[in-house]
């Protein structure tokens, strides 16, 4: 007769009942784990539509929309959303004390395109913003799109000295982590002198206004390993930018309005 005693028993059991709680948890980490984040091409052809969506024209391979509109079939597609500043207008949109208020409490403008800053200042603060911006990226997730641009990373440029550098970094940070979440690389919307914090700030890539007119994309194409994308604004800018970078960054020139083709003041160049 064999005799197998009560002790041996459960400390088999035991065994079994971890490895299959390890077994358990090794598969949900799995299942929760953040899809693969991809920055866009390198030196693709880019498109501006951060206004109205329209057929991106030829050669084009990366386009930017706004997160209200559709992706552009068959391209890399980022999403535009502001993310430091209210919506022209859109104050009413915030709750009030997300607002930036200076010492009279007024509410502290971007004058150039009248938009109100946006409080960072505290962890409370940036969080009940994330959760408002971070429905704007969940759907870009749904739609499709490929990365997010968060505009106005800079905002603490215009804040009356209210805002700093680490406020921005910090509140980037905390979108980055969401967009990586839902499987979406995060680039860096301008804030050259911010590049040096690219890996505290989580960013991927870097989407640069004017940095031919401002020599500031050989600034950017070190910090992101030429993952760059430029806007220009004017031909001197373009051909700045064109003259030094022409093969490896993404370069576009825009009117400043990013209008479509059927406005007259549309203007699209690249090198």
């Amino acid at each position: 007769m064999i005799t197998i005693s009560t002790s041996r028993i459960l400390r088999h059991a035991a065994v079994a009942v971890v490895a299959m709680a390890t077994c358990a948890i090794q598969q949900a980490g799995a299942a929760s784990a953040a899809p693969p984040v991809t920055p866009p091409p390198l030196h693709g052809g880019f498109d501006y539509q951060i206004t109205e969506p329209y057929d991106p024209p030829q050669g084009v391979t990366i386009v930017s929309r706004d997160h209200s509109a559709a992706k552009a079939p068959n391209m890399y597609n980022i999403c535009y959303v502001n993310g430091f500043q209210a919506q022209p207008g859109a104050e009413s949109e915030w709750e009030p004390d997300l607002l930036l208020r200076d010492a009279d409490g007024k509410v502290v403008m971007d004058t150039r395109w009248k938009e109100a800053l946006l409080d960072i200042r505290t962890d409370d603060k940036r969080h009940r913003i994330a959760n408002k911006v971070n429905t704007w990226v969940d759907g870009c997730a749904s739609k499709g799109f490929n990365a997010i641009e968060v505009d106005n990373y800079d905002s603490y440029t215009r804040s009356k000295n209210l805002l700093t550098p680490d406020h921005a970094v910090t509140f980037a940070a905390v979108l980055a982590g969401h967009a990586h979440d839902r499987g979406l690389a995060i680039g860096q919307k301008n804030g050259a002198e911010l590049v040096g914090r690219r890996a505290e700030a989580k960013l991927d890539f870097a989407i640069a206004e004017e940095c031919g007119d401002t020599k500031e994309c050989g600034v950017y194409a070190r910090a992101f390993d030429n993952h760059v994308i430029d806007i220009e604004y004017t031909d001197a800018g373009l051909a700045a930018a064109c003259s030094g970078f022409k093969d490896t960054l993404s370069i576009v020139r825009r009117n400043v309005d990013v209008t479509t083709p059927d406005d007259p003041d549309y203007v699209r160049k690249t090198c």
